[in-house]
């Protein structure tokens, strides 16, 4: 899709629509942002929430900023607290536990404040009517439904799940395809975000609610935890990948493992995209630096390696050295010591905005605060309960995340933002998105079409549906064990938005992966 006074691509239609309505409205883009993130926390639910996450690469004035808006874990969160409950070798997945305080509403108020033409009142309008009145399911958004339905079936028993049924399948099954769903709670939470820039969620009534249903559910979370949150202003990281410079969030974020991997790969000279050695090369860089991820990243505070030192030259070296015609079973390395929504959105004034939001593994701790739409995330399960690890639990600190939204500029301008959601997909999407747009000069659409792999552990590998069988083959030659999935659920959803500097044009994809749009002015 092409077009030149604004551009708002995301996984929803609705929401996507949103966001353009506000960029006629006087919005820029940043508030346009704004609105499809707070309408993406009621059209798809399944995803993310209003207890979720967020993190945000923003363009504005030739500049790129970068804002991290995820929780730290309660005071009360701590090692021996979750071992008392009967947890000694990591956290649940499920239930209050792993609930860490929410970012996403102080990102909105932030984003608002530092770069909105318009305050949270307009911007949040869209999400609070769909809410309301509500919406009619798509059919990728009713499939996760039901899924997310079958799931809390299983394993939501206890009274603190009650309010995830009654926000959710208020009728005692998930709505289907076409079905409308509405949230009466969830708009008028919305409504006080708006009315008070965040501040009802963070030290006023919504706080008050939280604090108390954690509290008589033995959940950790408490109003001081929400209070003492800030979101916080970052310095972007990047790598220059064949002229381009590819900007991630830095720590607790994995967008430094998308980096590290393509710090190794530009050692390479690829002849083509759809060649065995592209395909062995990519994975063999993405599992060495995905394993190096795993031990180093958490809390910066708490790293004991820097940035830095995994992006170093030196290192990328090292770690290409050990690529060869085999797979391997990656190790982390010792550099020398000194589950999601995704959006991108710009308009004509030149500003552009990358922007993530989640909860966790779908509708997250499955855990809602009843009466108010506030679907809690469960971020906690990332932590480590090895007082060994970088990413050890401890009360304050931030865990490793999974959502990393991503940014391509080229000789100090703004090329766009792009993402890919899903989990532990995201920075092997980043990776194969980036060089399908660089190294192999694919269009935003047909970047993110292209058949996708995703390395799970060891030497497994899943491939698509549609992934070239002749290339699978061969990489089972090489010594990769490949699995071909029927579910393309796995590997990520995603959007991009590319600027021409010269005329201005936008051009954005959004994937047939998801129910998206790519709404254009």
């Amino acid at each position: 899709m092409y077009s030149q006074k604004g551009m708002v691509a995301t996984s929803q239609p609705l929401a996507a629509q949103a966001g353009l309505q506000i960029l006629k409205e006087g919005g820029n883009a940043i508030d346009a942002a704004i609105a499809t993130a707070a309408c993406l926390t009621v059209v798809e639910p399944t995803s993310n929430g209003i207890g979720s996450d967020a993190f945000a690469l923003v363009w504005v004035k030739d500049k790129l900023h970068g804002l991290n808006a995820s929780g730290q874990a309660p005071e009360l969160l701590t090692a021996d607290a979750v071992k008392g409950a009967g947890h000694e070798k990591e956290l649940p997945k499920y239930g209050l536990i792993p609930v860490t305080v929410p970012g996403t509403p102080g990102a909105w108020a932030e984003l608002a404040k530092r770069f909105g033409n318009l305050p949270l009142s307009k911007t949040l309008a869209p999400a609070i009517d769909y809410a309301e009145n509500g919406f009619p399911l798509s059919p990728t958004l009713a499939k996760y439904w039901k899924k997310g339905f079958e799931t809390f079936s299983k394993v939501g028993k206890g009274e603190e799940f009650t309010g995830w049924f009654n926000t959710f399948a208020p009728d005692g099954t998930p709505p289907r395809a076409g079905e409308i769903w509405k949230s009466p709670g969830h708009a008028d939470t919305l409504r006080k975000i708006a009315e008070t820039n965040a501040e009802a969620f963070y030290k006023g009534e919504l706080a008050d609610k939280i604090d108390a249903f954690s509290k008589e559910h033995g959940g950790f979370l408490r109003k001081s935890d929400l209070e003492a949150y800030q979101p916080e202003w970052v310095d972007p990281i990047s790598v220059n990948y064949r002229g381009y410079d590819v900007w991630e969030i830095p720590p607790n974020g994995q967008g430094l493992i998308a980096l590290h991997a393509l710090n190794v790969l530009k050692g390479y000279d690829f002849k083509g995209k759809d060649e065995v050695d592209t395909y062995h090369k990519q994975i063999e860089a993405m599992k060495l630096a995905f394993t190096d991820g795993l031990k180093y990243i958490t809390d910066p505070k708490s790293m004991s390696v820097s940035v830095e030192q995994i992006l170093s030259e030196e290192y990328a070296e090292s770690r290409r050295a050990l690529i060869d015609e085999e797979a391997l079973t990656p190790e982390a390395g010792e550099p020398q010591k000194g589950g999601t929504v995704y959006l991108a959105a710009a308009d004509g004034e030149g500003n552009m905005i990358s922007f993530i939001q989640s909860n966790y593994m779908g509708f997250g701790s499955g855990v809602v605060v009843p009466g108010t739409g506030i679907s809690l995330q469960n971020r906690g399960n990332n932590f480590s309960l090895d007082p060994e690890h970088d990413n050890y639990l401890e009360p304050g600190k931030k865990t490793y995340h999974t959502i990393i939204p991503g940014f391509l500029t080229k000789d100090g301008e703004a090329v766009g933002p792009f993402g890919v959601m899903g989990g532990f997909m995201q920075p092997q999407g980043h990776v194969q998105v980036v060089m399908n747009t660089v190294d192999f000069h694919l269009n935003p659409q047909a970047a993110l079409d292209a058949p996708r792999w995703l390395w799970t552990n060891d030497k497994t590998v899943e491939v698509e549906p549609h992934f070239p069988d002749h290339i699978a083959k061969a990489l089972l030659r090489k010594g990769h064990n490949i699995k071909r999935s029927v579910d393309e659920g796995g590997f990520g959803r995603g959007q991009i938005i590319w600027r021409n500097n010269d005329t201005g044009v936008l051009c954005g994809g959004t994937e047939p992966r998801t129910d998206g749009e790519v709404a254009t002015w």
